[in-house]
């Protein structure tokens, strides 16, 4: 029963959950650019904007991908909040991923092609250490499974802080946050117009911001079971955890110039490694 009212939950709050987050992200930017910034429920009035906007796409395929892709993050972030299997979570949000790609490279229009192409160079980039990750829980838990890692008598994070740390570091690239928005950005300063959405209109649009608050939500979900353990006192520090780790999300974003996608690569690569690796490394060698 609990795992059916986590899913309906997901379901349901998630756009709204991370429509208020896309708002305060909107508000905390312009104040530390020295602006007055948007109100806090302006993601739903562009929602609203672009739902009511005539249906319009580059080609027929483009609105079922975009679809797919939604439906997708959805059906993770689902798996995630059932307690399911982290493996096949983390398999569905690459899936996902791909839809969106296969969406961008519908269309001829170059820079949406292009914005493909760096979406593809950032999943080579944080693929590795999401694997490593799921391991990583593994060893440290016994168990691939998230209701059984929420239910041990410790948290996760005990054993996994180098994960934690270079999670935090594909975050930035998984919300496209700078320095890491190679592929698209929520701001107006991409050198590629709009990258991946840049043909993506009205409804077709709205649904790629509608999935990009589920995939937000997934994120700081993945966050929180680094924390999560049997006692109840885990719970509001997961979730005092996930704001944190979203604010510094935002100041990154505004502090940081965005660099080169091989800078992306390897920087993302040497995290893995150092982060990633050296945690596994010493895990089994515990274990």
């Amino acid at each position: 029963m609990i795992q059916v009212v986590s899913v309906v939950a997901y379901l349901l709050f998630a756009p709204f959950l991370g429509g208020l987050l896309d708002g305060v992200d909107r508000i905390l930017s312009a104040r530390m650019q020295g602006r007055k910034g948007p109100p806090l429920l302006q993601p739903f009035y562009d929602l609203q904007k672009l739902f009511t906007k005539q249906m319009f796409a580059v080609n027929s395929v483009q609105l079922l991908l975009n679809l797919s892709y939604l439906i997708f993050l959805a059906v993770a972030g689902c798996m995630l909040f059932a307690g399911a299997d982290i493996l096949m979570c983390l398999f569905v949000l690459t899936t996902a991923d791909m839809f969106l790609i296969m969406a961008a490279s519908s269309d001829s229009s170059p820079f949406s092609t292009l914005g493909a192409g760096r979406e593809m160079i950032q999943m080579m980039a944080y693929e590795p250490l999401t694997l490593l990750m799921a391991v990583g829980f593994y060893l440290a838990t016994g168990s691939f499974h998230v209701g059984t890692i929420i239910t041990m008598p410790y948290s996760a994070v005990l054993f996994l802080p180098g994960m934690l740390m270079g999670f935090f570091f594909i975050t930035a690239i998984k919300l496209r946050k700078s320095p890491f928005d190679l592929s698209t950005s929520h701001h107006a300063h991409q050198e590629m117009v709009k990258g991946i959405t840049t043909e993506m209109a009205g409804p077709t649009f709205a649904i790629m911001n509608v999935a990009e608050y589920y995939e937000m939500i997934l994120m700081l979900g993945l966050v929180a079971l680094f924390f999560l353990n049997e006692n109840w006192w885990s719970w509001p520090l997961a979730i005092a955890v996930c704001l944190f780790v979203y604010f510094l999300e935002i100041l990154w974003d505004n502090v940081c110039a965005r660099v080169k996608w091989k800078t992306l690569l390897n920087s993302c690569w040497i995290v893995t490694l150092l982060c990633g690796g050296l945690n596994l490394l010493i895990l089994m060698l515990i274990h």
